[in-house]
């Protein structure tokens, strides 16, 4: 009894020390403590190059970290002018769980993006920008871009024959979140129009029918591309000696959303598991059977042959789905929603929606009503709209990120410093493509940018055209990258799945502009930006009304 007695004693006493200021003062000390080892771990650049921020001291980077919300993009615009136009890269702060990066300047853009894997890392780049481990729910699928690569392998192979299937979609979708009252005007918050057109063209794709159209599915991979993005900003802001702590916690909401989902698609996965394996048997009863051209049928092929049993797992194939989902979900949303915000705030007697209506009914038509992959490659003037929204409006400063990952580090023999293994290099995306230099009146929204040079290679007599030419304007097509236009990355690594965005947005706004009438906005609404990435404003509303005569 005395023991207890004294134990109980003990503990008592011990509470009673645990004062709150004792408490904050510990984690004050244990947090500083934290940034203070994590800076140190983080590789050193060397001193010629030159910095933008607060400088490379401890307290430099403190403060760093801090001004990072707010001035990063400030800071990068500097350094564009300072040292980029001038053929120099330059340092930038980065966030607290990133050591920072080396901006390469345009002139040295393909000596970055040749760089073997090896040396210098696309995938490894991104698992720490986006905290794969975490937000894709375990190494084994942050480790191995398997869904990456089974995007690559099928994707625009397959596009042609999925254009039927995403036009209905698009349609049906359209149909849904705009309504079909042509008397009354509907007014709507645009981004949350866009959450509920793009989910399901993007599954139809990916999950096929009837699974596209099933609302907790959409919901729940919505949610997960919200959490992806919440979880990313704040784990930026911890060291990164933290993050098996701090992502852990982080990532319960990932689970709950891939679970809610995988609830539903689990069955699917299954069916076509079964179905496919019994072909491949040679059983009679699918003799005749084919398989869904989707990303589960992918993965399946894929997995089966380059035996890999773990990816044929129906949990592992709906969480490859989860990466996927996030690219095409949450960059095609915005890319929408900034797309029409820019033609509906724009000068309406430049002729922007009428141009593009009249263009795509003109072609459905000739098509015969029917979108194929040569009717789609025609709409010049919507195809230049959508790059010149990209081009103008960015939602992050830059998309290209590579990490050393050579023991040696690299050494850029233009200037001759030498980046040691863990440095970050990017290319800026939002200098280059305002850059007067490149584009004239760089600012401005001008939607047939690319298309006026495309148009009057058009109508030459066919004597006039030649190769040169040809190649000329075909380098103007949305996607076309380029030093100069970055949207989509640039290089072997650009992104796979633009070949269906692009087919995905000219159908929406061909189906759009042609059977619904949009009142123009008064000023074009301006999003925030947070450190590297934006915050698009997410209360913009629209009045709209179904067109009586509809195509």
């Amino acid at each position: 009894m005395a023991d207890s007695s004294s134990n109980i004693s003990l503990t008592g006493q011990v509470l009673e020390s645990l004062t709150i200021s004792r408490v904050a003062t510990a984690i004050f000390i244990f947090l500083t403590a934290s940034f203070l080892v994590d800076i140190s771990l983080k590789p050193r650049y060397p001193k010629s190059i030159p910095r933008v921020g607060y400088g490379d001291s401890y307290i430099a980077t403190l403060k760093n970290w801090i001004g990072y919300v707010v001035y990063f993009g400030r800071w990068v615009d500097e350094g564009y002018v300072k040292y980029s136009k001038h053929d120099r890269a330059f340092v930038v702060p980065s966030a607290a769980s990133r050591p920072q990066e080396i901006v390469v300047p345009r002139s040295q853009t393909a000596w970055m993006l040749e760089l073997p894997d090896r040396i210098l890392s696309t995938h490894h780049a991104h698992n720490d920008v986006l905290y794969s481990e975490y937000n894709f729910l375990g190494k084994a699928y942050s480790d191995d871009v398997f869904h990456i690569r089974v995007v690559h392998r099928n994707l625009a192979r397959h596009l042609p024959g999925l254009i039927p299937a995403i036009q209905d979609e698009v349609h049906s979708a359209i149909d849904a979140v705009f309504g079909t009252d042509t008397v009354e005007w509907k007014s709507l918050n645009l981004w949350e129009a866009w959450l509920g057109i793009v989910p399901r063209i993007t599954n139809r794709v990916l999950v096929g029918k009837p699974t596209c159209n099933n609302e907790e599915f959409l919901k729940s991979m919505v949610h997960f591309a919200d959490a992806v993005v919440t979880n990313s900003f704040i784990l930026n802001m911890f060291p990164k000696i933290l993050h098996p702590i701090v992502g852990r916690l982080l990532q319960w909401p990932n689970w709950r959303h891939w679970n809610r989902a995988h609830q539903v698609v689990q069955s699917v996965i299954a069916q076509r598991l079964h179905d496919m394996a019994r072909q491949a048997a040679g059983d009679p009863a699918y003799q005749d059977w084919t398989a869904p051209e989707d990303f589960i049928t992918w993965d399946i092929r894929m997995a089966k042959a380059e035996g890999k049993p773990f990816e044929l797992d129906p949990a592992s194939i709906s969480k490859r789905l989860l990466p996927v989902e996030f690219a095409a979900i949450h960059t095609t949303v915005i890319t929408g929603h900034f797309l029409m915000m820019d033609l509906l705030a724009s000068d309406q007697s430049l002729g922007y929606m009428d141009g593009i209506r009249e263009e795509t009914g003109r072609v459905l038509k000739e098509e015969g009503g029917n979108w194929t992959k040569n009717g789609l490659s025609r709409l010049l003037r919507t195809d230049s709209a959508i790059r010149e929204s990209m081009r103008v409006s960015n939602f992050a400063t830059s998309l290209i990120k590579r990490k050393v990952i050579a023991e040696e580090g690299i050494t850029n023999e233009s200037e001759g410093w030498h980046v040691p293994r863990g440095g970050f290099l990017m290319l800026n995306l939002s200098g280059v493509q305002h850059d007067p230099d490149l584009y004239e009146n760089p600012n401005s929204y001008d939607a047939f940018r690319f298309s006026r040079a495309r148009e009057e290679y058009e109508e030459l007599p066919q004597s006039q055209k030649n190769s040169d030419a040809w190649m000329r304007v075909q380098k103007l097509g949305m996607v076309t990258t380029s030093d100069a236009h970055l949207a989509f990355g640039h290089g072997r690594h650009a992104c796979p799945g633009r070949f269906f965005v692009a087919h995905e947005l000219k159908m929406i706004m061909a189906y759009l502009l042609n059977n619904y009438e949009i009142e123009p906005l008064a000023t074009r609404p301006q999003p925030q930006w947070i450190g590297q990435t934006i915050i698009p404003p997410l209360d913009v509303k629209i009045r709209i009304r179904r067109r009586k005569a509809t195509v």
